[in-house]
């Protein structure tokens, strides 16, 4: 496991990702490689700080075009203080969530903003992940857990089942339209058959 990678995990919220994310992680290093787990909006002290802004607070407390800017900035703090030294060093990084959630998020749910997203993404990030799992899962299943939670971060949980639904058909579009990146993975099934068919995958 010398080459490093860039790995990203998406998914609707509560579909589960973030576990898989974390077995995957464990099964890396189970086998020697040198991995860094990371998640978006985070991964950064500076990222961090405005993961507090965009998940928390009233549903509409910011505008779509004022989210796209939020979690761009947060990427990019991410991409320069954790993603690209770790990848340079020679390390795996697998992240919780990347560019592809801001696409479905913002770009394809709260006003057809895509174009701006891709734009956004092409000036400041211009890195794209070697390898995506989507984790596909029913939404009001996950919906029932995201909220189950409790984590103060639900402000898109409070959506409500609709904006869920329509995320869930991002996805998929967005797993449609980028095969040789993204892998989809049947998220209603136990966690330890979902981890076994991922770790296939390293």
């Amino acid at each position: 496991m010398s080459t490093a990678r860039f790995i990203t995990f998406e998914g609707i919220d509560g579909s589960g990702k973030s576990t898989q994310a974390r077995r995957f992680a464990e099964a890396l290093g189970g086998r020697g490689a040198d991995v860094i787990l990371t998640r978006e909006p985070g991964g950064s002290s500076g990222a961090e700080e405005i993961r507090q802004l965009v998940l928390t607070g009233d549903p509409d407390r910011w505008s779509a075009e004022t989210e796209i800017l939020l979690f761009t900035a947060a990427r990019r703090d991410h991409l320069e203080k954790t993603i690209e030294p770790a990848l340079k060093a020679g390390k795996t990084v697998i992240s919780d969530r990347f560019a592809d959630s801001t696409r479905v998020y913002q770009g394809a749910t709260r006003g057809d903003l895509r174009a701006m997203v891709d734009r956004l993404h092409t000036l400041m990030i211009g890195r794209e992940p070697d390898l995506t799992f989507i984790i596909d899962m029913d939404p009001a299943t996950a919906l029932e857990r995201g909220l189950a939670r409790n984590s103060g971060e639900d402000r898109f949980e409070d959506f409500g089942l609709a904006f869920q639904e329509t995320l869930r058909h991002g996805f998929l579009a967005l797993a449609k339209a980028h095969p040789n990146r993204c892998v989809l993975i049947d998220g209603n099934r136990p966690v330890d058959q979902i981890a076994s068919e991922i770790a296939a995958y390293a």
